[in-house]
């Protein structure tokens, strides 16, 4: 008897391999070609589609579902403007190590005997932010998924690029094994041996956790609460170790805020930190670093005394065994973390409105009294540094942003991926008038779909950020802003509520309204745009 897999087409296959990698939703801005019919055989399979106003918020959407799932996001758009509009989408989750898979409308070899119409090469445009470019018709649809799905889910985790005509999407196919996620090597005993070593001539060892140590939070705080040492985050990081943990000492970037910790330092554990995450700026501290990671860095910060790669959790329960506590005391740390959060504060006079600390401690304070519990998604500007710092979070995941590209425009789609993937919770998105506006359709998005979504918006009509970066230069008038928009009016024009706020009892009565809400609320809040990032 024929126990095959029986017939189907080259888009039946690749949704049911994404179906069977637990792949829930595919965001996208669809064209003519495969993508109707990915669309179709995706909801066959029990995945929603979600329709973007752009492809690189649609790709955004999707790798914010894969960071917080755990498993591969799936995009799709059409030839050509809609490849080149996802490029910036890609580049995120490339350097933000998203699993993302995009499937993208192709050319089949008949259209290239004459076609130039939209034509360029896909996979070289986006060969330098995807692992993987595959092209249904070169191969069949069921080993494009699997070999796709395995790069994007392959530490370090990435992008790649399914190329599928319509006339291949139509095309008799073969359902797809199922495939297991890629197993991570147990790390080496010598290596564990080495960082024990480390450890043990170590008095004052501080951690660094990064991007891949959501995945291992219990384990690593287990070994931080062992060594009674400080612990620094990076953004992606943030609550991985909760702000009010005792031992939490700040953010780290690289930069100078967080400097004075890592001077007391003999000994630096880095857990899960991509070098993608720190700002451009030499390591600094001559000590021994042990660097735990899925992986060996291509670029690594500081040559290791000891490199644990594979499996994180192992590893830091390793370390954890016999582990000694440090000559920290918690006054200390204590100390180092008032220090940094000193470094990081805003004048809430200076320059009129509500200053950006404020904005951010009145909202978590207004969402608190609400019983409202939202994921955050913050935006690059100015105001990403008084959203990060002073935003207190509790898990992994409490916090959404995009480090390693730091691109604009990220907040109001990440927000609208978490708020549908945990609906109880929903989401806030901290964002500039800048970057929201480069993907201001995204709030009909949101509207259309009723998401619990609150935007707070720091409307001050400049680039803050590079405003600060000009120095002396003399730029021509309206180089770096623009008349204020009203962005609580175009919500309103969107199908959503749009509300203002000039003062902190404003704020807090906006959020009020907000948080009592059961669809996208914008409000839009003044500030003063003199913020110093204190980077060094």
């Amino acid at each position: 008897m024929d126990h095959a897999a029986p017939a189907t087409t080259a888009a039946d296959a690749l949704a049911a391999a994404f179906a069977g990698a637990g792949t829930k939703r595919i965001y996208g801005v669809p064209g003519g070609g495969s993508s109707l019919d990915l669309i179709a055989a995706a909801k066959a399979r029990g995945i929603d589609f979600v329709l973007a106003r752009h492809e690189t918020s649609a790709v955004i959407m999707a790798a914010t579902e894969a960071e917080l799932a755990g498993t591969p996001g799936v995009a799709l758009c059409t030839r050509g403007p809609g490849v080149g509009n996802a490029a910036n989408g890609m580049a995120h989750a490339a350097l933000d190590r998203a699993p993302v898979v995009l499937v993208a409308d192709g050319f089949a070899p008949a259209e290239r005997a004459f076609a130039t119409h939209q034509y360029f090469d896909h996979a070289a445009m986006l060969a330098p932010v995807t692992k993987l470019q595959v092209s249904v018709g070169q191969m069949a649809a069921g080993d494009a998924a699997r070999l796709a799905l395995a790069a994007v889910m392959a530490a370090p985790r990435g992008a790649a690029l399914i190329e599928v005509s319509g006339q291949a999407a139509k095309q008799p196919a073969t359902l797809p094994a199922a495939q297991p996620v890629p197993a991570l090597p147990a790390p080496d005993a010598a290596a564990i041996a080495a960082a024990r070593r480390v450890l043990a001539g170590a008095k004052r060892p501080v951690v660094i956790a990064g991007l891949e140590a959501v995945m291992a939070a219990e384990p690593l705080r287990a070994l931080v609460a062992a060594l009674g040492c400080p612990v620094l985050v990076t953004y992606k990081a943030k609550g991985v170790v909760a702000d009010a943990d005792p031992h939490f000492a700040g953010i780290f970037t690289c930069g100078l805020a967080e400097g004075a910790v890592l001077d007391a330092a003999d000994a630096v554990i880095m857990v899960g930190a991509d070098p993608v995450e720190f700002i451009p700026k030499p390591w600094r501290w001559p000590v021994p670093v042990i660097e735990v990671a899925t992986s060996p860095r291509t670029l690594p910060y500081a040559v290791p005394a000891a490199a644990l790669t594979g499996r994180i959790a192992s590893a830091l329960v390793a370390l954890a065994e016999g582990a000694a506590p440090s000559a920290w005391h918690p006054a200390e740390i204590a100390a180092l973390r008032g220090d940094w959060l000193r470094a990081l504060a805003n004048d809430p006079r200076r320059g009129g409105g509500i200053g950006p600390q404020r904005v951010v401690e009145i909202t978590q304070a207004a969402a608190r009294a609400a019983g409202f519990d939202p994921r955050v998604a913050v935006d690059a500007g100015a105001h990403m540094f008084p959203a990060t710092t002073f935003w207190q979070c509790e898990r992994p995941g409490d916090l959404l942003i995009s480090n390693g590209l730091a691109t604009m425009g990220f907040a109001l789609p990440a927000a609208i991926a978490a708020a549908l993937h945990d609906p109880a919770r929903g989401a806030l998105a901290f964002t500039g008038d800048g970057g929201l506006l480069m993907g201001l359709g995204e709030l009909a998005t949101a509207a259309v779909l009723g998401v619990k979504l609150v935007v707070v918006a720091f409307n001050d009509a400049t680039l803050s950020l590079i405003d600060i970066k000009k120095d002396a230069r003399d730029l021509p008038a309206g180089a770096l802003g623009w008349p204020r928009a009203d962005l609580a009016g175009a919500m309103r024009a969107m199908g959503g509520v749009g509300l203002r706020a000039n003062t902190e009892t404003e704020l807090a009565a906006a959020m009020a309204e907000a948080c009592a809400a059961t669809g996208p609320v914008l409000i839009d809040s003044g500030y003063p745009a003199q913020i110093k990032a204190l980077r060094g």
